[in-house]
């Protein structure tokens, strides 16, 4: 059920109060499996703009894959359309800071259908391309892309572990992100978001299988750390030009 009064109910977790005009998409991030590298800050920052600031924690720069399900993803009170609203999505992510909101920046984002990547990167402005994407939600569940444009592959199988009772520091500061960033048309722009906190689990992975190089950064290694979660039910504002 759609329910953004529910969602705006619990603010209490944010870093910094939510905006005070009205909210104008919502969408479902579905099943989500995060994995995790550090990576040295001088590959990110010949990535990320200039006029945004690389986050670190504890000294140590961090780029994820999230790969999940999106759906209902919709503007307003309209009702959403499955054949548009409803796919599979691949973004791999870094995480920087901007007049002291931190939040991610996407080095790449893929989405199952055609259809999908039109409506999404004509109206968000969100840099997205097609890829081959399947995924199976069994036990032990599978979730595989291959993007022949940008030769990007992924294949994963995993378990769901126990559900993480006090995520530590790290945890959270991977995970709670309530905003992102993005340029285009050499602008930088701004979406902020608000959800509830993320519940998360640990994972045992079976098999893992990926090859992302964007830039200096190679993601064909064991991550440094993996979370899952059932998912998080999203609104969000219009983008802000900051510059």
């Amino acid at each position: 059920m759609i329910d953004p009064d529910h969602i705006l109910a619990d603010i209490s977790h944010r870093p910094w109060e939510i905006p005070d005009t009205a909210w104008r998409y919502y969408q479902e991030w579905n099943n989500v499996i995060f994995l995790h590298w550090q990576v040295h800050q001088d590959e990110l920052e010949r990535l990320v703009p200039s006029n945004i600031t690389v986050d670190t924690f504890g000294g140590d720069s961090w780029v994820s894959l999230v790969a999940f399900t999106m759906e209902k993803i919709k503007p307003g009170l309209l009702p959403p359309i499955a054949a548009i609203s409803d796919f599979h999505e691949i973004n791999v992510r870094t995480y920087v800071t901007k007049n002291n909101k931190p939040g991610v920046y996407f080095l790449s984002i893929e989405a199952e259908k055609l259809l999908s990547v039109f409506f999404a990167k004509h109206l968000s402005g969100l840099p997205y391309t097609k890829a081959v994407i399947k995924r199976s939600n069994d036990e032990c569940q599978m979730y595989a892309s291959v993007n022949i444009q940008k030769q990007f592959q992924f294949d994963i199988s995993f378990k769901i572990g126990a559900e993480i009772d006090s995520p530590t520091e790290l945890d959270r500061w991977l995970t709670e992100r309530y905003c992102l960033y993005f340029d285009k048309s050499s602008h930088t722009f701004r979406y902020e978001i608000h959800h509830k906190p993320w519940k998360l689990f640990d994972v045992e992975i079976i098999k893992l299988e990926t090859e992302y190089t964007i830039g200096d950064i190679n993601l064909s290694r064991k991550p440094d750390l993996a979370h899952f979660s059932d998912g998080v039910k999203v609104i969000a504002w219009p983008r802000q030009r900051l510059d």
